[in-house]
């Protein structure tokens, strides 16, 4: 009964969010700003029907760092809404173009000015950080990646693609780790969900480095990140517990 009604419940939020925001974008479209403002409302409405208690930290000084490449571990789908709180204006992400075609949402996606890549063209698909350091250099934005590139599941923090960090370093910004806790114990048929805490560290600085550099700055994230996440993973379960007594 929980599952079924948390289904309809996030399935007819998420369609409202999307039809409301393709129609805001339609008189501003591909504006950078609106997916730092429509990421939040996903936050802002879904995490609550999940059961979910989310806890954010942004790095205090974020707004004055300018230009960045932001990199956050990816577990699931949960993450679009879990970590959608921190997302700060003037980022957009980088996806498939296939996520066009995802009913409602899709459209959301392009109008709100993230960068989409034809990863089937294997050709189109090596110039992909060219692009990134392009749209940084004359849309002045900030760039959100995911440099394990697909999906954890529950693996645990998978080894990074250099792309993320080849496109700081060509560019010239810092790059900003986001930790987020475990989302694979989210279940749509359980009432409570617990804690989940999103961490953003201090921007590591890339305007000294070349790309010979580019796996120490890659191994130097990885670190960080993984060591910040199973904090995370130990507070949000100490959090639970609180919670429970």
């Amino acid at each position: 009964m929980i599952l079924i009604l948390r289904a309809i419940i996030v399935f007819t939020v998420g369609i409202l969010i999307c039809v409301f925001g393709s129609l805001f974008c339609l008189f501003n479209p591909r504006n950078p700003k609106n997916v730092a403002r429509f990421a939040h409302l996903f936050c802002y409405f879904l995490a609550p029907p999940l059961g979910v208690k989310v806890t954010t930290r942004a790095y205090p000084n974020i707004k004055n760092v300018g230009s960045c490449v932001f990199i956050a571990n990816h577990q699931n789908n949960y993450d679009m809404i879990v970590a959608a709180k921190i997302v700060q204006p003037n980022t957009v992400t980088v996806g498939k173009k296939s996520l066009v075609w995802i009913p409602f949402f899709g459209i959301l996606y392009y109008l709100t000015g993230n960068i989409l890549i034809d990863r089937q063209n294997k050709a189109k698909a090596r110039n992909t950080i060219a692009q990134v350091v392009d749209e940084i250099k004359t849309r002045h934005i900030s760039i959100w990646m995911f440099p394990e590139g697909t999906r954890s599941h529950g693996r645990g923090l998978l080894p990074f693609k250099t792309g993320a960090f080849k496109a700081a370093i060509a560019a010239g910004v810092p790059i900003v780790p986001i930790c987020v806790s475990n989302t694979n114990n989210i279940h749509l048929n359980k009432w409570n969900n617990g804690h989940l805490i999103v961490e953003m560290l201090e921007p590591i600085e890339t305007k000294n480095l070349n790309k010979e550099d580019t796996h120490a700055l890659m191994q130097q994230c990885y670190d960080l990140m993984a060591n910040k996440i199973a904090e995370l993973d130990q507070e949000a379960r100490a959090l639970d517990k609180q919670s429970a007594n």
